[in-house]
């Protein structure tokens, strides 16, 4: 067998790999080519189809084009070569993830990854700690209700679907039996979310699952229940009966990354339209920037968010507004690659942060600073806090940072039960 067999032969083990088959087709053919040719090792066929997905995801020119742009005035195909071509493509590949991310006017069209909907979750538990909590990080020590299972709104950053495989949605067939029978401790407070599993609203109140948690919060006076949404849907809860103890947070973030990387959520003016409308009736609502994306001109685009809300709420209106950014485990990044849809969240130079990958400390302290200064006339007025971050973002930014968990629990819990009571004394 000659050598290009041979290594025809042992190419079969990569081409199983999932990222490579889901290239195109010509771009298949091009990496078994230079493979051949080159004699590319495994990994860097793996690295090679990394880059070619990454440049396809963040609409760059071809590998094709990229790899013909580096061979030139490389006259022969031997190892020397090779590593001057792979490292002028991987140069190019971190040169545009150093430079500042720019989103075009236009979307590419991006198919919903759910396939199917389970009527029921069986005998999983709905009711736990949060899933991304950490000891590594400043943490609010968050309770959830999972009274649903998988999202079909289709952010491209988002972990959630990494957690459930099949693409499906699990809704809860028997929640308020399952939280009826949850013990609370009497004695203590609870800060408990619905929307750490899936959308809080998406599902509206299919199977109850709106109605049994509302009933939940009745309940127990001693929780405050928080529902957190990137949707319009209110409908529900504009007729329901809403117990004071109940809040309903929107993620925010500018128009052109809901555009870009928020497929199926609502748009920036419809979510704050519902916050509005349930203000109105009296809800206590919150805020939650995460990720805070940073991209070219993300700082005007953020202040102009925060001016919107300084100026169609009051700060007796607002619960809590908290601040995150861009952050993945490692099973997100290459769920995101395997989807292969037009995202440029992994344009950024990714670093550790606490197990996880993410922005530099620096890059951090800056976006950050930025939208937490443009609140500076809500600063002692509302509840602000940094979602899994580390102490030393919290010491820069805010200049000052909580001696443990459940002194930012006792904290959170204080300031937006209190807004609550006044809010129910007022109706």
């Amino acid at each position: 067998m000659d050598k290009k067999n041979k290594y025809t032969a042992k190419f079969v083990d990569f081409s199983q790999d999932k990222l490579y088959r889901n290239l195109k087709p010509s771009q298949k053919t091009f990496i078994k080519t230079m493979g051949e040719s080159y004699q590319l090792t495994f990994q860097e066929l793996r690295q090679l189809t990394e880059m070619t997905t990454d440049f396809n995801m963040w609409g760059e020119s071809t590998i094709e084009d990229q790899w013909n742009e580096a061979a030139l005035g490389q006259i022969t195909s031997n190892s020397q070569s090779k590593k001057i071509i792979l490292n002028n493509i991987r140069n190019h590949w971190w040169a545009l993830k150093a430079s500042p991310t720019q989103y075009g006017p236009t979307t590419s069209t991006v198919k919903n990854p759910v396939r199917k909907m389970q009527k029921n979750l069986g005998e999983n538990d709905v009711y736990g700690d949060c899933p991304v909590a950490s000891d590594k990080t400043i943490c609010c020590n968050l309770k959830t209700i999972d009274a649903i299972q998988g999202c079909g709104l289709g952010c491209s950053y988002c972990s959630i679907q990494t957690f459930y495989e099949d693409g499906a949605i699990g809704i809860e067939g028997n929640l308020k039996k399952k939280l009826d029978q949850v013990e609370l401790d009497p004695n203590r407070n609870y800060h408990i979310g619905s929307g750490q599993s899936s959308d809080s609203l998406a599902m509206g109140n299919r199977n109850g699952v709106l109605d049994a948690q509302l009933n939940f919060a009745r309940k127990h006076p001693n929780i405050i229940l928080e529902f957190k949404t990137k949707t319009k849907n209110v409908d529900h809860f504009l007729k329901a009966d809403i117990p004071s103890n109940v809040f309903v947070c929107w993620s925010l973030n500018p128009q052109v990354i809901i555009d870009h990387e928020e497929h199926f959520t609502a748009s920036l003016k419809q979510r704050l339209h519902g916050a509005r409308q349930l203000a109105d009736k009296g809800v206590i609502v919150g805020f939650h920037f995460h990720p805070i994306i940073h991209y070219k001109g993300y700082e005007k685009d953020y202040g102009k968010i925060v001016d919107t809300i300084l100026n169609i709420f009051s700060s007796e209106e607002v619960g809590m507004i908290s601040l995150g950014t861009l952050t993945f485990i490692k099973p997100a990044i290459k769920n995101l690659r395997a989807l292969g849809i037009s995202s440029k969240v992994l344009q950024i130079p990714l670093e550790d942060a606490a197990g996880k990958r993410s922005y530099s400390m620096t890059t951090k302290e800056e976006i950050f600073r930025t939208v937490y200064h443009a609140f500076r006339p809500w600063h002692k007025k509302v509840f602000f806090y940094f979602c899994m971050e580390d102490r030393k973002l919290w010491e820069s930014v805010m200049g000052t940072c909580y001696k443990s968990n459940d002194d930012f629990e006792d904290a959170l819990f204080t300031s937006v039960a209190a807004k609550m009571d006044a809010g129910s004394t007022k109706v």
